[in-house]
């Protein structure tokens, strides 16, 4: 845990750091905004008040950069043909941020989705969905680590209590406690 800590802490303050500079020496993009950027670091606003700042090919967002929100989101990290694509950051204006892994937009891979209230989720996404393994944590201490389908438990897992003792061990489908199985899983 430790580890993770200090790993995201350096992301979080090299992520930062991209949206002022210009890490791979790009050239400065055009000043007029219907230009094509091709292979050059810029900001380009846009008329719903959203604004980038980062690199392009292409006229599209490549490579690395910050895409600020009007209402106040924030995403830093790499984007692929416009889209989030690889590693990043986002944080919300309302609290919580996640911090992890895209594919054409959505998170797909390893991530961590903290929330405003202190609950948080770590594990596989897909398609933007808690799919694969993961542990769901309480604010309060209480969760669920095992196996997950469109954000709900479905599979082998442990459900448990605040205090960390097991309230159910077993399989679920659905959200849904099925039966009773010892796991024998590390805990």
């Amino acid at each position: 845990m430790r580890l993770l800590t200090i790993f995201l802490c350096f992301f979080c303050s090299t992520a930062w750091t991209l949206e002022l500079n210009n890490l791979n020496k790009l050239k400065p993009c055009p000043k007029n905004q219907t230009a094509v950027f091709h292979n050059c670091w810029g900001t380009y606003s846009l008329a719903n008040g959203n604004k980038y700042v980062g690199e392009f090919q292409h006229g599209k967002r490549n490579g690395q950069g910050t895409l600020t929100y009007a209402h106040g989101d924030k995403y830093v990290g790499e984007f692929k043909d416009g889209n989030y694509h690889g590693k990043g950051i986002e944080t919300f204006i309302a609290g919580g941020s996640y911090f992890g892994e895209y594919k054409g937009g959505k998170r797909n891979g390893q991530g961590t989705h903290t929330f405003a209230n202190g609950d948080k989720y770590v594990g596989e996404f897909r398609d933007d969905d808690y799919n694969g393994q993961g542990t769901f944590t309480f604010a309060n201490g209480g969760g669920f680590s095992g196996e997950w389908k469109d954000d709900k438990p479905h599979g082998r897992g442990i459900e448990t209590y605040a205090d960390g003792s097991p309230a159910k061990e077993g399989i679920f489908e659905k959200g849904q406690f099925i039966r009773a199985q010892k796991l024998n899983l590390p805990r």
